[in-house]
């Protein structure tokens, strides 16, 4: 046991390293752009970024890398609208993405949240890392502000931009699953054989009660949570649809979970 953990806090620790890396090529359409990198995990997100000076710079794009060629050790990268920090009252540039602009990946890796079925699994993964943990408290908190007791993909991204938090951990079925907090693409699995006996809904914290929006009441996310494992196990299909590794776990899982497998974008 103690090896398992000693195994999954040095994985910890690789994802502490921000990657930074010029733009060496764009698609005729401006929506994907080319990289140089010597490695890199498909789904790892980040931004796209335009020196104005030498003393100034400004975000142009989200980013999320969707494919690595390790022979020529390039990486494609998607892009998407920034508009985190849009303010009508300040004026908006022009700038396009170009040659020779960063891309920003693996942002906010030093953070991490746990989604945990119980406090003492939370306590034995998160007290052995140097990983700056976000307490699922405040997870808690922003899903009672949106009136989610049952956690919304769109939850983790909000919870991802406000604490700056770059990694999720959901620890499933004597596993923890490490996902971008934003793309939720799986980017590794580790065991984690522990004892659970109990689970709490939708996931350990210390808040009481996780309000649901009463004019909100058949909308998505606005009932509670009945089952922890089907919930994550899902989310991170909706997410993955084509992981091959994902699909075995979970077709070797409790035959509850089976019925997930048609969520997969995956032919026998």
């Amino acid at each position: 046991m103690k090896q398992l953990f000693l195994f999954f806090v040095m994985a910890l620790e690789l994802f502490g390293i921000v990657i930074k890396s010029p733009i060496v090529g764009i698609n005729e359409k401006a929506t994907e752009v080319t990289i140089k990198v010597e490695n890199i995990d498909v789904g790892v997100s980040g931004f796209i970024v335009h020196e104005i000076d030498k003393e100034h710079n400004i975000i142009l794009k989200n980013a999320v890398v969707t494919s690595y060629d390790k022979n020529t050790q390039t990486a494609k990268v998607a892009m998407s609208e920034f508009n985190v920090l849009s303010n009508n009252a300040l004026p908006n540039g022009k700038w396009k993405v170009q040659v020779g602009d960063m891309a920003i990946l693996a942002f906010g890796y030093t953070r991490g949240l746990l989604i945990a079925p119980t406090e003492e699994i939370y306590h034995r993964i998160t007290k052995n890392s140097k990983l700056q943990w976000v307490h699922p408290d405040l997870f808690a908190t922003t899903l009672s502000f949106n009136g989610h007791p049952t956690p919304l993909r769109s939850d983790f991204e909000e919870m991802s931009t406000k604490s700056s938090v770059g990694l999720v951990f959901i620890y499933l079925d004597g596993r923890v699953f490490t996902l971008d907090a934003k793309s939720f693409k799986i980017l590794t699995v580790t065991d984690a054989k522990l004892e659970q006996k109990e689970v709490n809904l939708p996931f350990y914290t210390r808040v009481p009660e996780i309000d649901s929006s009463w004019w909100k009441w058949f909308g998505e996310g606005n009932r509670k949570l009945k089952e922890y494992e089907p919930h994550y196990y899902e989310l991170m299909i909706k997410a993955n649809p084509q992981d091959r590794a994902l699909y075995d776990i979970v077709k070797n899982s409790d035959e509850k979970l089976h019925k997930l497998l048609g969520k997969f974008d995956i032919k026998e």
